[in-house]
């Protein structure tokens, strides 16, 4: 068998070495030895070697013809295959007879594994690769290409260098992968390392190699994401690879901020950079499904970058939804750090001008508040300077982070006028402080005809408020419908100033296109309370207390009579008055007297005690028993009745008081609802709690009908009118309350013989 070695490469000497320069380097190469894996016998293989070819060097006439040799085929211009002198068998050098017949060295097959030992130490790797596979391929039964070198059944059961060569193989895919890692080839290193970890565990063998080579695959997990994230979008597989790796270290860490061990020698900080890093690699839609994933752990990290692949997608698709599902998340955040004025953003292209104000209002970002107030300074609110810094937030902060966003022009006005987004604002409940929880209720049973006030639910969505005097970056001159007739709904609400004081004011709805069928107070203008008396204007009373001018004392005859006839009428009425206030007088004396004698009678004569045995009354427990409110309300077989009926709705009642309450008892609503309404409610009261928000209900019931079937027991259909006064609260503060009275119409299903409410749907009464 032959190898592509010469002598002077064995010793690692240049042609022109001296004596002392051959002994010394034998020496070394003697005392040297491989990795303590490696047999005794491999060790004895590559001893020999290197002492046949210090033999044949230290022999000045051998070594003279070897020279010869040497020189007048490594460098013949003629014959490039002969560029290195090949020997022949050390039998025949001996005697000085040298055959060059290839780049190789004849060695026995013994010595194989002291030759891929030499050649490993000489840095040639991808031929250590290529000897040793066709080695093992022989072993298989598998013939050598070019040698025809060959091996029997018995030679292959007797074999003991096999575990010396696939450790040699293994070690020199472990250096070659570490070449190809330096030379910033992270792939092509993986394939490297792995191909040796594979061959390795098949064998099932030198399991210390095995782990270093784990550890390297560990460390180059995140030059492997970059590489392949780094691709173009069309090399989808591989893509999707990296991806699969960089889930995986987060499984690893447990998360984006988490403490564990992912083996890669990142710190906490490192990661950190090294997430953002990737980020400019990933396209929006990749960020969103990977941040919202991992913002479930939990992990504030993962949340706040969810939040901005979020409004990214969202304003980019024209999806709102998931602007909202972002201001969701930084409710969350809200707790922690300060996140006032990307809740504002989120609030600003959800079209909630009132609620963004209010948040801007909260937020420490002193920088952009003071670009947004050098915007808005010729209008009356900061909605100009707002709108401005959102466009910049977009354009240089959100899309330069995505891939497929880098160039993407952020446009509000393009956004609003999108008939999608439209859609959906027109749907979307009104500011979250006070948010009427019968706008997630159906109430298709309970139509109307629109009112002079009200529009039809398909309008088209209202532009924000463009004040006068501003270059608002909004849809402000959008045709209007030209078939929707003018009504409150379709102007623009007046601006509020930013430092105006809104605790005792009602919130104005930053956007106005609900459905008219919303109850509450953003379905119609406030009322005046019943018994308001209002003060006369201050320019009324002015003219009162002036005095009258002379022409009007010194009026004709005409009048004179009037007031004559007047002070007739006036002394009539005087009489009348003291006679009243006579009679009054005698019924207060008399009710002084009747009173005055039953006290003296009381003293002096008292009453009999009552006689008997007295009742039995505790303080702690009542006389008779109450039932208990909360408790379920179970029927026997049969049709709903009315009373039933009543029992059901007063549990809704006082559960969804609960669960909206201050207390937050959100799993209470699973005893009542069922279906889509314990989802919608859930819904509701999850968003109030993350908002620090809760309510305190008044609650009066009167059952209107009771709708059943013979052939559906287990359902009913209910109608009652509910009158609910509502107190809404905020971070503890009482905010604004309503008063409504509402037809509201229950469809009940029976589940394990008790009544649940399955779907409902209101109006205003």
């Amino acid at each position: 068998m032959r190898i592509p070695l010469d002598y002077y490469r064995i010793l690692g000497l240049p042609l022109a070495a001296s004596d002392e320069q051959l002994r010394q380097a034998y020496s070394d190469r003697i005392v040297q030895l491989p990795r303590r894996e490696y047999s005794q016998a491999a060790i004895a293989s590559r001893k020999q070697l290197i002492e046949e070819a210090y033999v044949v060097l230290s022999n000045p006439k051998e070594r003279s013809s070897y020279d010869q040799l040497y020189l007048s085929h490594a460098y013949d211009p003629e014959n490039p295959a002969t560029s290195k002198v090949a020997v022949e068998n050390r039998g025949d050098s001996a005697n000085g007879h040298f055959d060059v017949q290839s780049l190789s060295v004849e060695i026995s097959s013994e010595e194989l594994v002291g030759a891929l030992l030499i050649l490993q130490e000489l840095g040639e790797y991808e031929l250590v690769l290529k000897l040793g596979r066709n080695y093992l391929g022989n072993q298989n039964g598998a013939v050598s290409g070019r040698n025809g070198y060959h091996r029997s059944a018995e030679e292959l059961a007797d074999s003991s260098d096999r575990p010396d060569i696939i450790l040699t193989v293994a070690l020199a895919c472990l250096e070659l992968g570490r070449e190809q890692w330096q030379q910033g080839y992270y792939e092509n290193a993986a394939v490297s390392l792995e191909t040796g970890q594979e061959m390795l565990y098949n064998e099932g063998i030198f399991p210390t190699v095995q782990a270093e080579i784990q550890a390297d695959l560990y460390k180059l997990r995140p030059y492997r994401i970059l590489e392949l994230l780094a691709l173009p979008q069309e090399k989808t597989i591989e893509r999707r690879q990296g991806l699969d790796l960089l889930q995986s270290i987060l499984d690893d860490r447990g998360g984006i901020d988490g403490t564990g061990n992912d083996q890669s020698g990142l710190n906490i900080d490192d990661f950190l950079r090294f997430i953002q890093q990737i980020r400019h690699y990933l396209t929006v839609a990749e960020q969103h499904k990977l941040f919202d994933a991992e913002s479930k752990r939990p992990s504030a990290v993962a949340t706040y970058l969810a939040v901005y692949a979020s409004v990214a997608r969202g304003f980019t698709q024209r999806q709102p939804a998931l602007i909202r599902q972002a201001k969701q998340m930084l409710m969350r955040l809200s707790k922690r750090q300060d996140v006032h004025l990307e809740q504002s953003l989120c609030a600003l292209l959800l079209g909630q001008t009132e609620e963004a104000t209010r948040a801007l209002e909260l937020s420490q970002e002193y920088e952009a508040l003071a670009l947004i107030r050098e915007k808005s300074q010729d209008s009356p609110d900061l909605l100009p300077g707002l709108c401005l810094y959102a466009e910049q937030w977009l354009q240089n902060e959100v899309f330069p982070h995505f891939r497929d966003l880098s160039r993407q022009q952020a446009s509000l006005k393009d956004y609003f006028a999108n008939p999608q987004v439209q859609a959906y604002l027109e749907a979307l409940p009104n500011d979250a402080e006070t948010t009427n929880e019968w706008s997630v209720i159906n109430r298709q049973s309970f139509s109307q005809p629109n009112s002079p006030g009200r529009t039809p639910a398909n309008r088209p969505a209202t532009p924000l408020p463009n004040p006068s005097g501003t270059n608002r970056q909004f849809p402000q001159n959008r045709t209007p419908d030209p078939e929707l007739p003018e009504t409150p709904y379709n102007k623009r609400p007046e601006p509020i100033p930013f430092t105006a004081a809104r605790e005792n004011l009602p919130p104005q709805p930053a956007y106005t296109g609900y459905p008219p069928e919303i109850p509450g107070e953003y379905a119609r203008p406030p009322q005046q309370p019943s018994g308001y008396n209002q003060a006369p204007p201050r320019q009324t009373t002015k003219r009162r207390r002036r005095k009258k001018p002379k022409e009007v004392v010194n009026r004709g005859h005409s009048i004179h009579q009037r007031q004559s006839s007047g002070s007739n009428i006036n002394r009539q009425a005087r009489l009348l008055w003291i006679a009243l206030a006579s009679l009054g007088g005698i019924v207060v004396f008399w009710l002084i007297v009747s009173t005055t004698f039953g006290l003296l009678k009381n003293a002096f004569f008292p009453s009999p005690t009552i006689k008997g045995e007295p009742l039995s009354i505790q303080i702690n427990q009542p006389p008779i028993e109450i039932p208990d409110k909360n408790a379920q309300i179970k029927t026997l077989d049969g049709l709903l009745t009315e009373e039933t009926a009543q029992q059901v709705v007063e549990k809704w009642l006082s559960t969804k008081a609960t669960a909206l309450g201050s207390e937050h008892k959100i799993d209470s609503l699973n005893e009542i609802l069922t279906g889509s309404s314990l989802s919608q409610w859930r819904l509701i009261a999850q968003q109030e709690q993350a908002g620090d928000r809760y309510r305190e209900y008044a609650h009066s019931v009167k059952i209107d009908s009771v709708i059943t079937s013979n052939t559906e027991p287990n359902r009913a259909t209910v109608g009652a009118t509910v009158r609910e006064i509502t107190q809404f609260y905020e971070n503890g503060r009482k905010k604004k309350s309503s008063d409504e009275s509402l037809r509201v119409r229950y469809e009940l299903i029976r589940q394990d013989n008790v009544w649940r409410i399955q779907k409902m749907s209101a109006a205003i009464n």
